[in-house]
C-alpha cells in the first residue's frame, strides 16, 4: 500500500529503531527500499533483517536527487514516502496520513506531503529552535510556497515518473522539486500529525560548509540563475 524509500550512509546506531517504527505502523503492507551510499557500519546488514530492498549507489556517482529516484523506481506502490534513515517515525498513525492525503480518497491536486519534525531530548539547543520554529502545529496547503523536506515526506510515483528530482544540484533537491510542482498547479500539504524524531535537526548545527552549499542552491532555485 506504501513505499518507502530510505538513504543512508553509515545510519547503524538508527536505522533500525526507524525500521522497527516502520513496522509497527497501522498501514499494512509497507514495502521498505534503502539506498545504501557505501556504508561501512552495519546499515545494510540491519536493513536486510528486516527485509528490506537494498540499492546501492557509490560515491563517484551519488547525489541526493540520484539517491531518491533509484529507490523511487524500485518501490511497488503509487504512494512514496521518503525518510532519512535516521528519522523515527514517533507513533503507529504516521503512515496513515500518508494514505489519507495521498490514497485514493485524496485530492489529486496534492502532489506531495511533508510532515512534522521534532527533536529528541539530546538534540542540541539550535536543532531544537530550528526543528521547532519550521515545523508548526497546523496544517498548511501550500499553492505558492514551495517549501518541502525530504527527510519525512511522501509523493505520488505516477507524478514522480514525469518529474523526477533534479540528479545535478547539490542538495535542497526536495525544495526544487517543490517548486517544479506548485508551477504546474499542484499542492503540498505539510501535516504536522505526520511527525518523526530527528535527532540533528534541518540545519545540522553551526555547520557552515553545509549551510554555504545550501544557501547556494536556493539562491538558484530561487532565481533561476547559475552563480
Amino acid at each position: 500500500m506504501i513505499s518507502v524509500v530510505l538513504r543512508a550512509k553509515n545510519e547503524a546506531a538508527w536505522i533500525g529503531r526507524c525500521l522497527t517504527a516502520l513496522a509497527r505502523q497501522t498501514v499494512p503492507d509497507i514495502d521498505v527500499i534503502l539506498v545504501d551510499n557505501e556504508s561501512t557500519d552495519d546499515s545494510v546488514a540491519i536493513a536486510a533483517r528486516f527485509g528490506c530492498q537494498i540499492r546501492h549507489i557509490d560515491r563517484a556517482e551519488f547525489s541526493y536527487g540520484r539517491a531518491l529516484n533509484r529507490g523511487i523506481d524500485a518501490a511497488r506502490h503509487e504512494i512514496v514516502a521518503l525518510v532519512s534513515s535516521h528519522c523515527v517515525p514517533v507513533d503507529d498513525l504516521w503512515a496513515a496520513y500518508l494514505l489519507a492525503h495521498l490514497g485514493p480518497d485524496g485530492d489529486e491536486r496534492v502532489c506531495g506531503i511533508y510532515g512534522r519534525q521534532e527533536p529528541l531530548p539530546e538534540t542540541s539547543a539550535i536543532d531544537r529552535r530550528d526543528l521547532w520554529t519550521t515545523f508548526r502545529d497546523e496544517r498548511v496547503r501550500q499553492t505558492r510556497d514551495y517549501f518541502f523536506h525530504n527527510a519525512n515526506s511522501g509523493i505520488r510515483k505516477s507524478i514522480w515518473q514525469s518529474d523526477p528530482f533534479d540528479e545535478e544540484i547539490r542538495g535542497v533537491e526536495d525544495r526544487e522539486w517543490g517548486k517544479r510542482m506548485i508551477s504546474q498547479g499542484y499542492q503540498i500539504v505539510y501535516e504536522p500529525g505526520m511527525r518523526v524524531y530527528h535527532h540533528h535537526g534541518i540545519h545540522q548545527g553551526r555547520d557552515e560548509g553545509r549551510a554555504k552549499r545550501v544557501a547556494e542552491v536556493i539562491d538558484v532555485i530561487r532565481t533561476g540563475k547559475q552563480s
